[in-house]
């Protein structure tokens, strides 16, 4: 089993981990440091525990609020699905009338296509946040 040095605000630890693990282990151990150095920057030298339990805490409030942004993007492309298939019965709607309304089918299904790929541009946007 591999052992990984790793710092954390300035502390050095020796962990064991899985083979192939290290990396993975090295990226964590960078994002604990990073926010061990932003607390000690704030207040100062801390013992360790509450320096590492702090840390911890600071990563997991950013873990919830990562949580909720997903859910409410989550939430946001359902919605926009929602409207994207209410939209496809209009327009099924509309296209079983269209040879009366439109001579030129080719118009109605530009617009379709069209408002197809803006919903998906909005349902990406959303995915992107």
């Amino acid at each position: 089993m591999p052992e990984v040095n790793i710092t954390i605000g300035n502390r050095n630890f020796a962990l064991a981990c899985n083979e192939g693990e290290e990396p993975h282990l090295e990226a964590a151990a960078k994002l604990l440091s990073a926010e061990a150095e932003t607390l000690q920057a704030q207040i100062g030298r801390v013992p360790e525990a509450r320096m590492l339990l702090m840390s911890g805490l600071m990563l997991a409030d950013k873990i919830k609020e990562l949580e909720w942004e997903t859910r409410a993007s989550t939430d946001r492309i359902k919605d926009l699905e929602g409207q994207l298939r209410a939209a496809e019965v209009r327009t099924s709607a509309l296209a079983s009338v269209a040879p009366k309304a439109f001579p030129n089918e080719d118009v109605l299904l530009r617009s379709y296509e069209d408002a197809v790929l803006r919903v998906e541009e909005l349902a990406n946007e959303v995915e992107a946040k």
